[in-house]
């Protein structure tokens, strides 16, 4: 009997895991249609424009393959480089919304709502450039893990004091970290025209040191850099956090049913506070792989909306690290593509934050797709034998 019930209980978690992939995929397929109409009702030809939203994503196939004929006849790399560097800039873009959309979603797991992301990412920022710029004379091996830490540690305590006054006093994080995001913007601004201001009229900080700058794998003007994977291995590590200790099954539990782990005697107000100080490390990390990895200093404007639009990734990815990196991943190739789509096939770039905003409504409110596209609700038995998806 035994025997039968294992493989019906695999199929019925295969199915499960199908369906709860193939929702997103919906979500993600609908907002490109929508947004094809969109684009046809303005008078402009919807193939033109994603086609130019593909060059400038992952780059021409044909300059590759051009590339690559001339780097193996003569040795010469240039043409290789500029035929990939489409493809590296939306990974460079994709990095820190894979360390913003980490830090949202650990908060949903937790049942806290983390706003503040915004804000994490303006400390995380300044506090490794900080670090970055003025401590001289120390060995990369030195100097690069310091201001890592130091952005990690920024973001963390800006989101621990929400999280501390939501344990201990039953303040709403909602409000608490939208109120830290603007504490943190015109912390940020004050600083950038005072203490932190470089010796220019601009308001920016100096550069970092070149012993602080995460190191680049290709020459200029590739940007892209080490960051990138360390976003991965972020992800990975908040996986085996959340799935495969006992520290975050409490706080899963604590985000599922909190009155319900408060009586199998799990600590809520300890998982409020460590949540929001890992997530807002991970919203630091996000400002970290942007200043030492791609810009080399912060100024005034400098985040472009990456912590807000980590919470459109985070219910895209169904708050699991591994969706966040697949959320995070397509994110940045449409915001990197969106560039050539706007010089190339003259659609406004504001097309892809509609393609953004449709596709959230569609998660939001998955029995939309459901109806749209036949798909059968998934049993409550599925849901709970795919909730971690696998793990």
């Amino acid at each position: 009997m035994s025997n039968t019930t294992a493989p019906n209980t695999k199929e019925k978690k295969r199915s499960g895991i199908w369906s709860e992939l193939l929702i997103p995929a919906l979500a993600v397929l609908s907002g490109l249609i929508l947004g094809a109409i969109v684009i046809l009702v303005s008078g402009e030809n919807p193939l033109v424009a994603y086609g130019a939203l593909f060059e400038g994503s992952f780059g021409n196939p044909l300059d590759l393959v051009e590339g690559l004929q001339v780097y193996f006849a003569t040795g010469e790399t240039k043409e290789l480089l500029r035929a990939i560097y489409p493809f590296t800039e939306s990974l460079v873009t994709a990095t820190p919304y894979l360390f913003a959309g980490l830090s949202v979603a650990l908060g949903f797991r937790c049942g806290l709502f983390n706003i503040g992301a915004e804000g994490q990412f303006f400390i995380g920022a300044l506090c490794s450039a900080f670090v970055g710029y003025s401590i001289k004379g120390l060995p990369m091996i030195v100097h690069l893990p310091l201001a890592i830490l130091a952005g990690a540690l920024g973001g963390a305590v800006w989101g621990m004091i929400p999280g501390y006054l939501k344990a201990r006093f039953g303040a709403h994080e909602v409000v608490n970290t939208i109120m830290m995001n603007w504490i943190a913007f015109r912390l940020s601004d004050w600083l950038l025209n005072g203490p932190m201001k470089s010796s220019g009229f601009r308001p920016v900080t100096p550069n970092v040191m070149e012993t602080a700058e995460l190191p680049r794998f290709f020459p200029d003007p590739l940007r892209f850099n080490l960051g990138f994977f360390l976003a991965l291995l972020a992800a990975y590590l908040l996986y085996w956090f959340l799935f495969k200790t006992t520290l975050g099954f409490e706080v899963r539990s604590v985000g599922a049913n909190p009155d319900a782990a408060k009586y199998a005697g799990m600590n809520i107000v300890r998982n409020f506070v460590l949540v929001m100080f890992l997530a807002g490390g991970l919203a630091g990390l996000a400002g970290t792989a942007q200043v030492l990895g791609v810009d080399h200093w912060v100024g005034q404007g400098f985040s472009a909306g990456y912590g807000f639009d980590a919470i459109a990734l985070a219910l895209l990815g169904k708050s699991h690290p591994f969706g966040v990196v697949l959320s995070a991943l397509l994110f940045g190739f449409l915001r990197s593509g969106a560039t050539d789509m706007q010089s190339m096939a003259r659609i406004p770039i504001d097309i892809i934050s509609i393609i953004q905003g449709m596709v959230i409504v569609f998660i939001a409110a998955p029995d939309i797709i459901r109806w749209l596209y036949r798909i059968r609700e998934v049993k409550k038995e599925e849901a709970v034998l795919t909730r971690g998806w696998g793990s």
